[in-house]
């Protein structure tokens, strides 16, 4: 579909010329009496004064017809002369209307935000990667997903895309999925850092990689939306299907309260037939359902019941009742009634009135308002009627489909009268308890932790009820609610402050977040508020949605199947829908059963490298396999595998960068001699050092390496045979000993024997240890993960404890992970995963060494765990030419504090207080975070040369927590003691 920039719409000219007249109902609505709490988050219009009789005329269901937009003025000045047409896909008038309307809409946002004009260049089309690339797309309302789109430029720069038309997009059968489209963009407005943005024109069309529909668009757009959200190959975030569930009152009372364990209003429901997902299942606390046998004849039922309902204890200290209606056609314009809770006639009375509009598994909820909570302390005055609080919580799916609080956004209003969304101004959630006379920062913290609790649990059960839909009933494979709007009363229950579920809702809720941070967006003096966005973890979410997308059945041969530390890898490629090929020097090696092809090949005799390369090129084509990438992730393959992706054409760093870097003196001394510009250099971080392969070297050696120094294998791994030198007897000693004992791979297999048992001797350098993990594409940094080690049992260099995120001052943080960056551009590291071990010394960082593959032990765990990005999947997609989606700035989640558990040191609480039986249960429980490294077998070497046996590290909300809580179970375990003082190694994180 190719889209026409010819056609000019100005933007005016369609809407409509007279404003609609103000409702009856509106005008007369008056509420003196009520002194509490309501919320009507969805309506867009407020009932009929309280006890009119009169409904016919007043409701009615919510109709898809056609009409034109309101005639909202858009107070600003922009150009008038835009291509919104869509060759291909002509609008009518009222389609078009809508379009400018939202168009306008856009532009009024981003002008009262302080962001520039929309720039129109649809007249040079956009050609890019199609299928190759991220596509964010959302279809809806501009000012609701404003925050979303503005998040989603700085993330993703120029991949998130705003259609303000259905027309704008297009489905087409997916090959090989029957019942399954993808979905096409041709037009859109692009978002960009700075709030940048650009009506572009797509040729050929984007294909969307995940999609989000407002499904309240429009008369008539409803409908297309929820068409194009159907039943997609792609990730998606929305459907028809879903909305109708979360908009059902009553199911979603009852799946909060019975699963989320939330609390919610007492509420009397009537119904003729109950959902269908509500049929069979056991009663709710305070949660009465009565289904009806019919519309005659229910008088003395409905009056028994209503009686019953608002006599009882449920209603706590509430003095009115609301009733309402639920059910999908009433959305948009929801009726409410506010009736005192002691007029049992006029709430039966009404019941009945608007029991006669209802369909099957549509009901009338008679619910307690709840009480404003008094906040005001005790003796002060009340100069006017109390004020009530409405929270809004926005919260989001992350990782492993784990709940997290996004923001909190409150609304104050006199007690008196309903608190709704849209009019009312939105503020922090310390703000607006302090307008109600609670200040204490430990009170509102209080407060802050039930409405995230609440939040959060809301959002589970929504995701364990969708988790048991059909793919029918969700409205695609692919559909899944990635984010959730709850609203909150606060109220008194049992003497305690208490934030009660009112609704579930989306847009309302992310568009009053997006309000409050448009607080800050506009140029004026005075300091401004720097706070996550409440959309950031909603785009991460959409990202890694659009890697899964982007490298599901992607086929990757797989160089080296690694040790037992790398299981990881076959249960991910099999959770990522890869297809994995492995090329292995073992035959019964476990992974042989998992992959698609195994093939059988030696690849330990490194001399070989490019005669072995060559060979594999021909058994690939030989076999047929058509590859989208290759890769190797242990430390032995990296040189081969660079080797062979150039033989088969496939994306890879450099075989001389691979080399370069996997030689730990030669990337030292060539790093010494880039010495810029640009500046700083990388000379400015590599250290002096000598590489030694006879004992004539290490004599010279001695006499130009300032000692104390550090001798190491030059291809070695896990610092196995790393040790501190003080003097030349003990360099010639230690050669001695390396040149004895680890002669080849057999001695020591998996710590780069293969490549023989070559040393250097380099300078020893004070300072705290950091590992870098680093995300390469085209040369360009595109994530950068800091965590810090603890001190070293020396004079062996074996890790014993870290954290993450580091606790390094952020000056501190940049300079390692430009130094790191630095490093690897100047041996020619342009495109993958690397891990980078330095030091942060009082002269700055300074390099230990480059690991050019992902970073080993618990890395890729922990960073999965606190920012949501796999770095295996990153270094898949960059294997296959793909820019990995990945957030700009990803965001901890917390704190994690680890430490290593020896077999020489732990053998005795291994096999009792710390079993792997018993850290495995610790781990399910969420006690503590277990990561096992070696096999038993691998466990069996001489404690000189060993490496670490596993990982057991604790999360907190702080550094300090994470810390406590790990030294409180390492003594519990009886992993601390006299000869591995966890204290000490856990010294430096403070």
């Amino acid at each position: 579909m190719l889209c026409c920039c010819r056609r000019r719409v100005p933007i005016r000219s369609v809407l409509p010329a007279e404003p609609r007249r103000a409702s009856a109902a509106r005008q007369a609505f008056s509420l003196s009496t009520c002194k509490m709490l309501s919320l009507d988050p969805l309506g867009l219009e407020w009932d009929c004064p309280l006890g009119s009789k009169n409904l016919e005329e007043e409701e009615g269901p919510r109709v898809e017809g056609s009409g034109l937009p309101p005639p909202g003025y858009f107070p600003g000045s922009w150009s008038q002369d835009v291509g919104l047409d869509c060759k291909g896909s002509p609008e009518g008038a009222e389609a078009r209307a809508w379009t400018v309307y939202y168009y306008s809409l856009l532009q009024s946002c981003l002008q009262q935000a302080g962001l520039p004009e929309t720039q129109d260049r649809s007249q040079a089309p956009r050609t890019g990667c199609p299928g190759a690339e991220v596509t964010l797309c959302i279809l809806g309302s501009p000012s609701t997903f404003l925050s979303v789109l503005l998040e989603g430029g700085v993330q993703s720069p120029g991949n998130m895309l705003l259609c303000l038309s259905p027309a704008w997009l297009t489905k087409v059968p997916a090959p090989g999925q029957p019942g399954e489209a993808a979905l096409l963009v041709s037009k859109a407005v692009s978002f960009h850092p700075g709030g940048l943005t650009f009506l572009d024109d797509f040729v050929p069309p984007r294909r969307v990689t995940y999609f989000l529909a407002g499904l309240g668009l429009g008369p008539g757009q409803g409908r297309e939306a929820a068409e194009l959200a159907r039943d997609l190959t792609c990730p998606t975030g929305a459907s028809a299907e879903l909305a109708r569930l979360l908009e059902d009152r009553l199911l979603t009372r009852r799946l909060l309260a019975q699963q989320g364990g939330v609390a919610v209003p007492a509420t009397l429901a009537f119904t003729y037939k109950l959902p269908a997902l509500l049929q069979g299942r056991d009663a709710s606390p305070g949660l009465r359902l009565v289904e009806l046998s019919g519309k005659e004849g229910q008088e003395t039922l409905v009056k028994d019941e209503v009686g019953a309902f608002l006599h009882s204890e449920a209603l706590g200290d509430a003095l009115q009742v609301a009733i309402k209606l639920s059910g999908w056609r009433w959305r948009g314009r929801q009726v409410l009634r506010l009736h005192p809770r002691a007029e049992v006639g006029t709430v039966a009375n009404t019941v009945l009135a608007l029991l006669e509009k209802l369909e099957e598994e549509e009901s009338v909820l008679v619910e307690a308002v709840c009480p404003s909570a008094r906040l005001s302390f005790p003796g002060s005055p009340q100069p006017g009627p109390a004020l009530a609080v409405r929270i809004c919580a926005v919260v989001c799916r992350t990782e492993g489909d784990r709940p997290l609080l996004s923001k909190v956004v409150c609304a104050v209003g006199r007690g008196d009268h309903p608190l709704r969304h849209q009019s009312s101004l939105p503020r922090t959630l310390e703000v607006a308890l302090a307008q109600c006379g609670l200040g204490e920062a430990a009170q509102v913290a209080v407060v802050r932790r039930s409405v995230k609790a609440a939040a959060e649990a809301a959002l589970a059960a929504v995701l364990a009820l969708e988790a048991d839909l059909s793919v029918e009933q969700r409205g695609g494979r692919q559909v899944c609610t990635d984010f959730l709007g709850v609203d909150f009363a606060l109220t008194v229950a049992g003497g305690v402050l208490t934030p009660v579920a009112l609704e579930l809702n989306r847009g309302l809720c992310l568009e009053a977040c997006g309000a409050l941070e448009g607080l800050w967006a506009s140029p004026r003096s005075g300091p401004v508020a720097e706070e996550a966005a409440a959309a950031a973890p909603l785009v991460e979410t959409m990202l890694r949605r659009s890697a899964r997308c982007l490298m599901e059945g992607k086929q990757l041969l797989v160089i080296g199947g690694g040790g037992f530390s790398k299981k990881f890898v076959w249960e991910a490629a099999r959770d990522y829908g890869l297809k994995l090929h492995l090329v292995e020097s073992d035959p019964n090696h476990f992974a042989s059963q998992l992959v698609q092809t195994f093939i059988h090949f030696d690849v330990t005799e490194h001399r070989r490298d490019e005669d072995n390369a060559r060979l594999l090129a021909e058994l690939v084509r030989a076999r047929g396999l058509q590859l989208d990438g290759c890769f190797s992730y242990w430390d032995d393959c990296l040189v081969l595998t660079a080797l062979l992706c150039q033989e088969l054409g496939l994306p890879c760093s450099s075989p001389a960068a691979m080399r370069l870097a996997k030689q730990k003196s030669h990337t030292q001394l060539h790093l010494l001699c880039r010495q810029g510009p640009p500046w700083p250099s990388p000379s400015l971080h590599a250290v002096p050092c000598c590489p030694l392969e006879s004992e004539a070297d290490v004599e010279r050696a001695v006499h130009q390496v300032p000692l104390p120094g550090v001798m190491k294998l030059e291809f070695g791994a896990g610092a196995v045979g790393v040790r501190l030198v003080e003097d030349a007897p003990q360099c010639h000693e230690h050669f001695s000993r390396i040149a004895r004992d680890l002669q080849g791979e057999a001695d020591h297999p998996g710590i780069g024997l293969g490549w023989g048992n070559a040393m250097l001797l380099m300078e020893f350098i004070e300072g705290t240890e950091h590992d870098v993990d680093l995300v390469l594409f085209g040369g360009r940094l595109l994530a950068a993960f800091v965590s810090d080690n603890g001190p070293t049992r020396l004079p062996g260099f074996t890790e014993t404890a870290a954290c993450m995120p580091t606790g390094l001052a952020p000056e501190q943080e940049a300079q390692l992970v430009q130094a790191a960056f630095r490093c690897c551009l100047g041996c020619g590291l342009l495109d993958g995963v690397f891990n980078v071990e330095l030091k942060l010394t009082g002269s700055g960082p300074r390099l230990i060494e480059i690991n050019p593959r992902m970073g080993g032990f618990y890395l890729r765990d922990w960073i999965l765990e606190l920012y949501g990005v796999d770095l295996l999947l990153a270094a898949a997609m960059v294997a296959c030419g793909l820019r990995p989606a990945l957030p700009t700035h990803p965001r901890a989640r917390g704190h994690l504090v680890g430490v290593m558990c020896l077999v020489s040191q732990h053998l005795q609480v291994l096999n009792s207080t710390a079993s792997q039986e018993a850290l495995q249960a610790l781990h399910d429980r969420g006690l503590l975070r277990f990561n096992l490294f070696l096999s038993s077998e691998e466990a069996l070497v001489p404690s000189e040369y060993e490496e670490p046996y596993c990982s057991v590290a604790c999360a907190g909300s702080s550094l300090a927590e994470a810390r406590l809580r790990l030294l409180g179970l390492c003594q519990g375990l009886g992993i601390d003691g006299p000869h591995y003082p966890v204290a000490h190694f856990l010294s430096h994180f403070k």
